[in-house]
């Protein structure tokens, strides 16, 4: 196993929308310079952790082969990425869960360390990313912990990932404004305008 493996960490990638802006395609499955969207964090992350998990709600064959078990929303109707993060917390066989989006090409290694190490000085509070002023909730570490938390605020009504997050007093990992692993290719214009980094 890799010398940086993440101790005590799930991973949860989370493919589990709509995809309405790529005109309803499942977009962890669309290609993306010969690979699926999904296939290239998935390559990051799977040597880091024991604990790969894909929030999913369709498409479950496909995705299977990238994680070592998937998740799916217990609601209808696409609630948004917090019904995914509710299932991978509830799932998580280790204390923390690093959160990912599945149409983010252009993460490495490097990110997931340092979000990882970052999480590990304050281990009983989240952590989101955070480029310039804007946070970046789906680029987040959340102690398992905090599970019941999240729950009491969804069955409140709250679908906001960062409004939760920034309630149990999230801490920033701050990266550059012009960061551009943290690039969610969720458009099939982003996708066509956007190359691979160097030594992807």
């Amino acid at each position: 196993m890799a010398q940086s493996w993440l101790a005590n960490c799930s991973i949860l990638l989370l493919a589990g929308g709509r995809g309405q802006r790529m005109g309803g395609r499942d977009k962890g499955l669309v290609e993306w310079h010969g690979k699926p969207l999904v296939a290239w964090p998935q390559s990051i992350a799977r040597p880091l952790t024991d604990d790969l998990l894909i929030s999913c709600n369709r498409n479950q064959t496909q995705y299977a082969a990238f994680a070592d078990r998937l998740v799916g929303d217990d609601v209808a109707d696409f609630q948004g990425p917090l019904a995914g993060i509710r299932a991978g917390l509830a799932a998580a066989r280790h204390p923390w869960l690093m959160v990912l989006p599945c149409d983010a090409p252009l993460v490495d290694e490097a990110l997931l360390i340092q979000l990882y190490a970052t999480a590990k000085l304050e281990p009983e509070t989240p952590l989101m990313a955070r480029l310039g002023a804007q946070w970046e909730p789906l680029f987040c570490i959340i102690p398992v912990s905090l599970a019941p938390a999240i729950e009491h605020a969804w069955q409140n009504g709250e679908r906001s990932n960062l409004k939760i997050l920034l309630a149990l007093q999230a801490r920033a990992l701050d990266l550059d404004i012009d960061d551009s692993r943290l690039a969610n290719l969720n458009s099939p214009e982003l996708l066509f305008k956007q190359a691979p980094s160097a030594g992807t």
